[in-house]
């Protein structure tokens, strides 16, 4: 648990079929979580480098905590690994130390194995500068390592490949709503995902200076979503803030 110093409200209101504002038996309006998204406020209080997240439906029993605690470990060295690397690439770039095309392709080569990014065709024909300048953009980021399982049909999310405005790709975690189950296309991908999100992850907040990101720069407003839910035994639609990338 962390002492938040600021609380901010974390809910959306709920709609009905019609769009209108669900209200409960007794006339008030029903707030619904906004989903993870709305934690990001929340997570900008904490003063500290390295954040642990975990959703609350998987905390597991006292018989099971040495197990967790492994792959926590796991899932942290991996993220300094990485942010060691991050971090020597950067300084390097702030020092113009890189300016070759070798160093160039050796970051490129890092950022596609590590991070799960496909740079668009238009990357190559960009003069020297650009391409350091597109780097640093992907390089200069909270840094996210998330644990996935093995997918045995549990609702939920899991790891998908997506197509970005610029054309590139990366790979990120999408709820079932996020899908569109009336392509048969992306309908048979999510029936044949081979991993499932527990939503258990650790993130970096600092960087390679020592400054703290603000985390609500670092999500697209773009991939808020809705649900539908139920309550009372009627149907509503709530909506989902866009979370970290």
């Amino acid at each position: 648990l962390f002492p938040f110093t600021t609380l901010f409200r974390s809910d959306t209101i709920a709609v009905d079929g019609s769009n209108n504002p669900f209200k409960n038996n007794d006339g008030s309006l029903l707030f619904r979580p906004g989903g993870h998204g709305a934690l990001l406020d929340n997570l900008n209080e904490i003063d500290g480098d390295i954040l642990f997240i975990k959703n609350i439906d998987n905390v597991v029993p006292d018989r099971l905590k040495d197990k967790t605690i492994t792959y926590k470990k796991a899932l942290a060295g991996l993220l300094l690994r990485l942010q060691q690397q991050v971090f020597e690439y950067l300084r390097m770039f702030e020092n113009n130390s890189l300016a070759d095309e070798s160093s160039v392709a050796d970051i490129k080569l890092f950022i596609e194995s590590h991070f799960g990014y496909l740079f668009p065709s238009s990357f190559s024909k960009m003069n020297m500068n650009d391409r350091k300048a597109a780097l640093v953009k992907i390089l200069n980021r909270p840094i996210r390592v998330c644990g996935m399982v093995q997918n045995v049909g549990e609702p939920g999310g899991g790891p998908y490949w997506i197509e970005n405005k610029d054309s590139s790709q990366s790979l990120q975690i999408l709820e079932g709503n996020q899908i569109n189950m009336e392509d048969d296309k992306q309908r048979d991908v999510f029936r044949n995902a081979t991993h499932f999100n527990p939503v258990d992850l650790v993130i970096t907040l600092r960087d390679f200076k020592g400054r703290k990101f603000d985390l609500t720069k670092f999500r697209d407003p773009d991939t808020g979503f809705i649900t539908i839910k139920s309550k009372d035994s009627k149907e509503l639609k709530a909506m989902e803030l866009p979370g970290l990338w």
